[in-house]
């Protein structure tokens, strides 16, 4: 199975390794207790020396951070608390001294309410009367149907000021935008334009599954046990009970990103999230190509798991992995590490070494190559309203978000100057960074490593061809121009017998192997033949 070819966009290699930074949670440079831009800048030196090839930022623009920064209320400024537009640039000008790219969110299917669009839209005013997807109530004021929103909420908010209820797909504070609008997609179209007049050189969009609906607003069927597997969320969550056929509509969704593909231009590398459930690969797919995004990523390895079975059935349905963005923990997942593992550095390294391995972009989300664990955080410290909404048993974002460790000098881990940080301070159990870099056996130096050796070998764009996949083994062939790779990774707590190499031909091991017929429990090797 081959890795799609496709033009290369800018300075991206065609399957890149791009390190998301939650920017409030990187560094903060003020004593806010909260992470910033100046701050991101000051560590940029970190990200470059992991050896990636850019940066993916989540939000920094204004936002009343209703959901942590992705209810936007202006597209096109930065949110004082993250600091200045100079001091975006001089991030970016800082990332590409160091050879870094710079990708950064964008979020389209829907704004902030207090966003001064969706404010004249309220009040009818003309130009933004349909600005937003308004409907009348049905004849007995309910709302146009049972749609659920991604947080649980009806997908339905009332305002009396209009008298009609407001489409919204995740929280009733991030009404949704009328795509079917041309002045809404002009509107978009001049923010894409703006960030890449700023030296922008890719953008990773939001939620991109989620922008077009059946303007009927039929009624969603129920989901069954099979669907509900597939469907991203908790499954106390109401969301998860429906199949979401009319509130997402991957035939439109998937034409938009062609228009996308002309506002930003061939040179700029182009991510798309793809929260459909069932078919989630299938719809990536559609949704990727030479005239639409480069690559997507799914939910399918963070939350079904990191198996053999998983993730040969992944690649069964991509057909070619090019346009699969590999990647395990973000900032809306919890850390992988604890969620799939035991947060140990052994299966931190497990980890990193089989995804780096499959062909494709590679997603690596910040504290990661820490080993960051994810904490169990008390109730009285969550600030995430989805974490709030589900809780004792929350999703985890905000343990995901956790401030950056940098150092082990102070509680607060070198993020901040702060007594008081903004979610508190996780040491994880190597140490932060400087404390990693300094430990060749460090979690830290075996991502530098396998990064290093994966752009060695040239495994991002080779031809994979699956041998075994089980529940706990997963053994597949990579072939490149250079170098022909066998990948093993056990991902069980029982050694496994394997038909291994020499050990002459072992060129990377998660852990150390004291059979020659066996892997390792909880272990991954990269042998070249």
């Amino acid at each position: 199975m081959a890795a799609k070819a496709r033009p290369l966009r800018g300075n991206w290699p065609a399957n890149p390794v791009i390190y998301q930074i939650y920017p409030r949670s990187f560094q903060d440079s003020t004593g806010t207790g909260e992470g910033d831009l100046p701050g991101i800048t000051r560590r940029l030196d970190h990200v470059a020396r992991l050896g990636v090839d850019g940066i993916w930022l989540s939000p920094f623009f204004t936002s009343p951070m209703c959901d942590g920064g992705y209810d936007v209320a202006n597209h096109v400024e930065v949110d004082p608390r993250f600091g200045t537009m100079a001091d975006f640039d001089a991030l970016v000008s800082r990332a590409h001294d160091l050879g870094l790219l710079v990708m950064i969110d964008q979020v389209f299917n829907h704004t902030s309410d207090q966003h001064p669009w969706f404010k004249a839209s309220l009040e009818r005013a003309p130009e933004f009367e349909d600005f937003y997807v308004w409907a009348d109530a049905r004849a007995d004021g309910s709302p146009p149907s049972n749609w659920i929103a991604y947080f649980g909420h009806p997908a339905w908010q009332w305002h009396a000021q209009r008298g009609q209820y407001c489409l919204h797909q995740f929280l009733p504070c991030q009404p949704g935008l009328n795509h079917r609008n041309d002045a809404v997609r002009a509107a978009l179209q001049e923010t894409t334009s703006f960030w890449r007049a700023r030296g922008v050189d890719g953008f990773r969009f939001d939620a991109i599954t989620s922008v077009f609906f059946d303007p009927d607003f039929p009624d969603n069927p129920p989901a069954d046990d099979a669907a509900r597997a597939l469907i991203p969320g908790p499954r106390n969550n109401p969301f998860t009970m429906q199949r979401h056929d009319h509130d997402m509509l991957p035939k439109e969704c998937a034409a938009f990103t062609r228009d996308i593909r002309e506002w930003c231009g061939s040179d700029t590398y182009l991510l798309g999230e793809i929260n459909q459930g069932p078919g989630s690969i299938e719809v990536l797919t559609k949704f990727t190509g030479p005239d639409r995004l480069d690559a997507g990523y799914t939910i399918d390895l963070p939350e079904r798991g990191l198996s053999g079975t998983i993730i040969k059935d992944v690649l069964d349905r991509l057909g070619a992995p090019g346009p699969m963005a590999w990647w395990l923990s973000s900032h809306d997942q919890p850390r992988q590490v604890t969620r799939a593992g035991d947060g140990s550095a052994r299966d931190a390294r497990m980890m990193i070494a089989i995804l780096c391995a499959l062909p494709g972009a590679v997603l690596l989300y910040q504290g990661e190559e820490l080993g960051m664990t994810q904490p169990d955080l008390p109730r009285e410290v969550l600030t995430d309203p989805f974490d709030l909404a589900y809780w004792p048993d929350p999703p985890g974002r905000d343990g995901a978000r956790t401030p950056m460790v940098w150092d082990d000098t102070t509680d607060q881990g070198g993020f901040s100057t702060a007594s008081d940080t903004w979610l508190p301070v996780i040491h994880p159990p190597g140490g932060g960074a400087a404390r990693q870099w300094a430990d060749p056996g460090s979690v830290l130096r075996f991502y530098e490593t396998v990064i290093a050796q994966r752009r060695a070998l040239g495994l991002a764009d080779g031809e994979i061809a699956v041998q075994v996949a089980d529940d706990t083994l997963f053994v597949a062939r990579i072939t490149t121009p250079d170098a022909t790779v066998l990948l093993y990774a056990n991902t069980g707590d029982a050694p496994r017998a394997v038909d291994l190499p020499p050990d002459g031909h072992r060129m990377l091991s998660s852990a150390e192997q004291t059979d020659q017929g066996q892997i390792a429990p909880r272990s991954t090797i990269w042998a070249v033949i």
